[in-house]
């Protein structure tokens, strides 16, 4: 079982939002073991709205658009989707009570024509009831194909799939099962963990595939497996993921299922009762913002010194002048200097630092751009390493921010 995914609206085609209506669906459709086949963003323009219906029916039993849907003129999905159809616009007297029952409780400005022609839909429609918008939902049938059209706002889509729809497609259809398992590593490239695997890879049974994704430092690799029986395909992919892992121990860091390395270490230091202080330059906050993403993070991270300027080093982190003027803002001494004193600072467990050339210019350091050391410092002992993440400047950022997280969780795992 396949589907398509039509995206409708000039705003992103233009970069003006971002479409996560697809993310999200290809998501949600996927976990009841529908496949998508294509995406597709359109232009709110009617002939290209036509051909990609026809191009969506000829590929996918399943087609899902998005998009649309309002009161204003440059709203033309509903016209369009009745000229596919050969149908009329009729008036639902039940979206039009639910309409005006918005407009008199939460809507201040008064109701206007615009408003209640919302409640137009074509007459071959089964209506589903937006109950957080104007605009419903609508679900159509053509040769044997179903297409549902969704008001572009997220929250309003999200709920129409969750409730009305993936419930209707399952009556109407019998899904296999999909499963996807996807298992984080660090520290080394996807080439490299390829010809590491080769062999596991090219034994995998055709039900089942790996896919790599790789990411700046990282590479998750995702099995993914489609059976009409779910215990032979829970079964094999477990069985596979316990080939693999003595393959990669080294560089596994856990389950996307349990969150991202962030996540993951936070946890560990939770259950070890550990804490943690961060002193960032090159990265400027990027790993304390990427561990506070996570509730519950104040258990075991204490804070963070963002010390960009080489006084703050100095005034705040007590980093000495004499190790700045011998070796640089970046250096092994002024890293290590700098987890040692934040992790004082703070009496936390363990200090992370970071000091590096981010670029595009050399700052305060002649060490070339790219150029980031990363000192971890615990009660008994302090050591860094020095990585070159190239001279893109968000890529040396992100490189070095991934990097640290590596680091610390190899040194958690030795507790």
């Amino acid at each position: 079982m396949t589907a398509e995914i039509i995206t409708i609206g000039d705003e992103i085609l233009i970069g003006q939002i971002v479409d996560t209506n697809s993310a999200f669906l290809g998501k949600v459709l996927n976990k009841i073991g529908v496949s998508i086949y294509q995406i597709t963003s359109v232009q709110d323009d009617k002939a290209h709205i036509l051909k990609s219906l026809q191009e969506a029916e000829d590929n996918a039993d399943i087609i899902i658009i998005t998009g649309g849907l309002g009161p204003t003129k440059d709203d033309i999905t509903k016209h369009t989707i009745c000229e596919y159809f050969n149908d009329t616009l009729v008036e639902d007297k039940a979206v039009l009570a639910h309409v005006e029952h918005l407009f008199s409780k939460y809507i201040s400005t008064p109701i206007s024509d615009l408003n209640r022609q919302q409640s137009l839909v074509p007459s071959k429609a089964k209506v589903l009831m937006n109950q957080y918008g104007t605009a419903p939902g609508m679900w159509l049938e053509k040769s044997g194909k179903v297409f549902v059209s969704l008001p572009g706002v997220p929250y309003e889509m999200k709920a129409l799939i969750t409730n009305k729809v993936i419930p209707l497609l399952r009556e109407k259809y019998h899904f296999p099962f999909i499963r996807h398992k996807t298992l984080l590593t660090y520290g080394l490239g996807e080439s490299a963990i390829a010809n590491r695997i080769e062999d596991w890879q090219d034994a995998l049974p055709d039900f089942i595939k790996l896919a790599y994704l790789p990411n700046l430092g990282k590479v998750r690799l995702r099995l993914s497996g489609k059976s009409v029986d779910k215990t032979l395909l829970e079964s094999e992919i477990d069985k596979q993921i316990a080939l693999l892992l003595p393959q990669i121990e080294d560089i596994f860091v856990g389950f996307e299922d349990d969150g991202s390395i962030e996540a993951i270490l936070g946890k560990q230091l939770g259950s070890l009762g550990k804490t943690i202080a961060i002193a960032e330059s090159c990265t400027g906050g990027q790993i304390a913002k990427a561990i506070t993403t996570n509730a519950g993070a104040s258990k075991y991270f204490k804070g963070s010194v963002v010390s960009y300027a080489t006084k703050s080093k100095i005034n705040i982190l007590g980093v000495s002048e004499d190790a700045i003027d011998s070796h640089s803002v970046v250096s092994k001494e002024v890293a290590e200097s700098m987890a040692i004193n934040v992790r004082k600072l703070f009496n936390s467990d363990y200090g992370l630092s970071t000091t590096g050339n981010a670029g595009p210019s050399k700052g305060d350091s002649d060490a070339e751009v790219g150029t980031v050391w990363i000192a971890i410092a615990t009660e008994n002992e302090v050591y860094s390493e020095v990585f070159n993440f190239g001279n893109h400047r968000d890529k040396v950022i992100m490189k070095a921010t991934n990097k640290a997280f590596e680091m610390l969780q190899k040194e958690i795992l030795k507790k």
